[in-house]
């Protein structure tokens, strides 16, 4: 295989998966959320490695403050207010 094909088919593959990372994080960001946090909790159990605990600390979604929308989006789901 040639080497500039290979290149395109790189940069074709690397376009196609942020471009399919930017639809989910829009579209779908509580499910996004919810499976971070899947991925993340068994590598943060106790007696895990140093590194694996700091890799489920990166995959780990920052916590939710009180007031945050539910979807953690802008909170413009709610009525107008008057």
């Amino acid at each position: 295989m040639n080497l500039s094909l290979l290149m395109q088919y790189l940069v074709i593959g690397l376009a196609v998966t942020l471009s399919a990372g930017y639809v989910i994080r829009r579209q779908w960001p509580e499910q996004l959320r919810n499976a971070r946090v899947v991925c993340a909790m068994p590598l943060l159990r106790k007696g895990r490695a140093a590194w694996l605990q700091s890799v489920g600390r990166i995959i780990a979604p920052a916590p939710r403050l009180a007031g945050e929308g539910g979807c953690g989006g802008c909170d413009g789901c709610g009525p107008a207010s008057s």
